[in-house]
């Protein structure tokens, strides 16, 4: 018996050996429910759980490089990340080179989002000039033309979490957010804390870039989210964190 435990142990060593290793790109403005980092390693959340869960479908060993949003570009035309996740075509005036992109996996809906008690819908090209709270190095293309004339000006955090903040401390009136984030952050205040959605600014759905090179399973690794998305299992790890109806538009 200790002969056949011994054997399964080396066994098991040497395949996890034989597995490549991929690299994965996190964005450190990422924040729950996206993604928890400690001491510069992701832990949880719904990202994690979903390259987690690619990196088993696809038998790979899957390394994490925790990065600045705006390093991100560079670092996959640097050849530095193999998979990025959490991206939408939309995102890029042409197709990023060397990478292929997955299919739509999830989708991520912008909203406009004011102080607790503001339940007011509102239209964002009628607000009167002030500053709205944002992300580092993300782009809002429905508020882009009225930041470019001056009628809203970007207050930018580097992570969505600390935003929503600001925006609950009274730093502004408003800021954007993705409808996921809202949620869970309301659901770590009391009610009468909680912050309100008043216009939805866009929808789009978010897919997975990987590096097309011979040193990277490509194709092993695309054909692994397809199974993912059709077996429900991407639908059900959105689930897990609260947002039944959240992948609609990735379905679409």
């Amino acid at each position: 018996m200790r002969r056949l435990l011994t054997a399964l142990m080396l066994y098991c060593t040497w395949a996890q050996a034989e597995q490549p290793v991929l690299r994965f790109s996190v964005a450190e403005s990422w924040s729950m429910p996206l993604v928890r980092v400690v001491d510069d390693q992701p832990v949880e959340g719904l990202l994690f759980d979903l390259m987690q869960a690619l990196a088993r479908e696809a038998e790979v060993r899957p390394q994490y490089h925790v990065l600045a949003r705006l390093r991100l570009q560079q670092a996959m035309e640097d050849g530095d990340i193999d998979v990025r996740c959490y991206v939408s075509t939309r995102w890029f005036n042409d197709r990023p080179g060397n990478f292929v992109w997955s299919i739509p996996l999830i989708a991520q809906r912008d909203v406009l989002v004011g102080r607790p008690g503001d339940t007011q819908p509102v239209v964002a090209a009628q607000l009167p000039t002030q500053a709205i709270g944002t992300v580092l190095g993300y782009a809002y293309d429905t508020l882009e033309p009225l930041f470019d004339q001056g009628r809203l000006l970007r207050e930018d955090s580097r992570s969505q979490q600390l935003a929503l903040q600001k925006l609950q401390a009274g730093r502004y009136q408003h800021a954007v957010s993705n409808e996921l984030s809202l949620r869970w952050f309301n659901q770590q205040v009391p009610p009468g804390q909680r912050l309100t959605q008043q216009a939805v600014l866009e929808e789009q759905a978010l897919g997975c870039l990987v590096r097309n090179d011979p040193a990277v399973p490509t194709q092993r690794l695309l054909r692994a989210l397809v199974r993912m998305k059709e077996s429900g299992q991407i639908d059900r790890i959105v689930q897990r964190y609260g947002a039944a109806d959240y992948t609609a538009a990735g379905a679409r």
